[in-house]
């Protein structure tokens, strides 16, 4: 299992994490964060009391949680419980902190603006172009990106239609079609990008978003076409989409002598000079 070990500072305090690579999963130490919420003087005991009072309760979420070994303060590496990102917002609405309200204020409105999303679909796309627009990605990326959502929401429906309703299986078929167009399974692909939880999709640059909806889009056609029945013969469709798409990926690199998979990332990409997702000139005027 590859694995790395870090430290973020909340409120100039040490939470201890741990990125697991096979699950693309966070782990955060459970009392680290507990010491930010209730600033214990000993947030381990604080933890067993909590998580006594949670198993009685039958909260599933303490019996999930498992222990890695971090860095302790005397430098050794010990074992200490941990939770994932969802385990531990659960986590955080057992805790009677006045600090812990932001986070249950925070999951409060998320839970609101899904259920609006879920009636409303089109609140969804005006959330996205704002925080797509507060990042400082163009304009013009934003519509790709958006486009995106749509035709990969067309795809995910035509594979309903053929069956595929577990999320491990549009998992692989992804992956599938990433591999046939780009070379590059998504695990691969992100990695070149130096990527970890963040979506692949808005770490991409305008060919790289329109090729990966080509593929998509490919292969929802040819779905339609071909009936596929079972996941085998779904897998051989959606490397016959991300192969067209692979078609017009090699035919545009030897034009330009430049390969389109791109080691780019959001991040290098929004704070670079010139570059396919900032439009310098734009975002000038808009200040």
């Amino acid at each position: 299992m590859k694995n790395s070990n870090s430290i973020i500072l909340f409120n100039q305090k040490q939470v201890r994490r741990h990125w697991d690579e096979d699950n693309e999963q966070w782990y955060f130490s459970i009392i680290d964060v507990i010491e930010v919420l209730t600033e214990s003087i000993d947030s381990g005991a604080y933890w067993r009391k909590l998580k006594e009072r949670l198993k009685k309760e039958g909260n599933e979420t303490v019996t999930n949680c498992h222990s890695l070994k971090m860095m302790a303060a005397d430098g050794k590496m010990r074992l200490t419980d941990v939770a994932d990102t969802e385990q531990l917002f659960r986590l955080i609405q057992s805790v009677p902190s006045p600090k812990a309200e932001p986070f249950k204020l925070w999951l409060a409105q998320v839970g609101r603006e899904r259920i609006d999303e879920i009636e409303d679909p089109e609140l969804s796309f005006d959330r996205a172009m704002k925080t797509y627009l507060q990042k400082g990605y163009s304009k013009e990326w934003i519509n790709q990106r958006l486009k995106s959502i749509e035709v990969r929401k067309e795809l995910t429906d035509e594979w309903k239609e053929r069956g595929m309703k577990k999320e491990q299986d549009y998992a692989i078929l992804t992956d599938e079609i990433t591999k046939a167009w780009s070379d590059k399974s998504v695990k691969q692909y992100k990695k070149l990008k130096n990527l970890k939880k963040e979506n692949l999709r808005d770490n991409m640059t305008n060919l790289e978003l329109v090729l990966n909806m080509l593929a998509e889009a490919s292969t929802s056609e040819i779905s339609k076409k071909q009936k596929p029945d079972g996941f085998h013969e779904n897998v051989e469709v959606a490397k016959k989409g991300g192969f067209a798409a692979k078609q017009a990926r090699i035919e545009i690199e030897k034009q330009t002598g430049e390969s389109i998979v791109s080691p780019e990332n959001a991040k290098t990409l929004l704070t670079g000079k010139e570059n396919n997702f900032l439009d310098k000139t734009e975002k000038d005027d808009e200040e």
